[in-house]
């Protein structure tokens, strides 16, 4: 299930990431390791993540996954290993928030984009998803929630209330 889609206004977020391109079907082996190699590479230098984790995928195609597991920061980091600093740029996007388990996404984004659609906006080929509370906050997938976020193409960058 999710809430009702709006269209918000995101600030510039610094990140630390690794970026992969893998099989659909790998998804689900490299997301884990990924993430605690990024969270190592954070702990090694004595900072810790300002927020969430997310997934920035660079653009959707149905067999290989490009994406990013990120993870915020509030200060510099030094690149190593795999891990890169970076900076999700900000962006006028269409919002909403999937609320239950991760086997959801797909259907999730697919209402997201109908209502883009519904709405006369256009979407960017990428796309980011932050994962408030998931397995590792709450064992119970009924309390997990995942921030979906698509970028709007031809928007300014003011505010946009919920309902408006």
């Amino acid at each position: 299930m999710i809430d009702t889609p709006h269209v918000t206004q995101t600030a510039e977020a610094p990140m630390a990431f690794i970026h992969l391109t893998v099989p659909r079907a790998e998804i689900r082996s490299v997301m884990g390791p990924g993430l605690a190699e990024l969270r190592a590479a954070l702990a090694a230098q004595g900072t810790a993540p300002s927020g969430p984790w997310f997934t920035h995928h660079r653009r959707m195609d149905p067999v290989v996954f490009d994406f990013e597991i990120c993870l915020p920061v509030s200060g510099p980091i030094v690149p190593t290993g795999r891990v890169e600093a970076g900076c999700l740029p900000a962006a006028t996007v269409a919002r909403t928030v999937l609320r239950g388990g991760y086997e959801g996404l797909a259907d999730a984004w697919g209402r997201l984009e109908s209502w883009i659609a519904a709405q006369g906006h256009r979407s960017a080929p990428d796309l980011w998803e932050r994962y408030v509370i998931g397995p590792e906050t709450s064992a119970d997938p009924a309390e997990w929630r995942t921030e979906l976020n698509w970028p709007l193409l031809g928007h300014s960058s003011r505010r946009i209330e919920p309902g408006a």
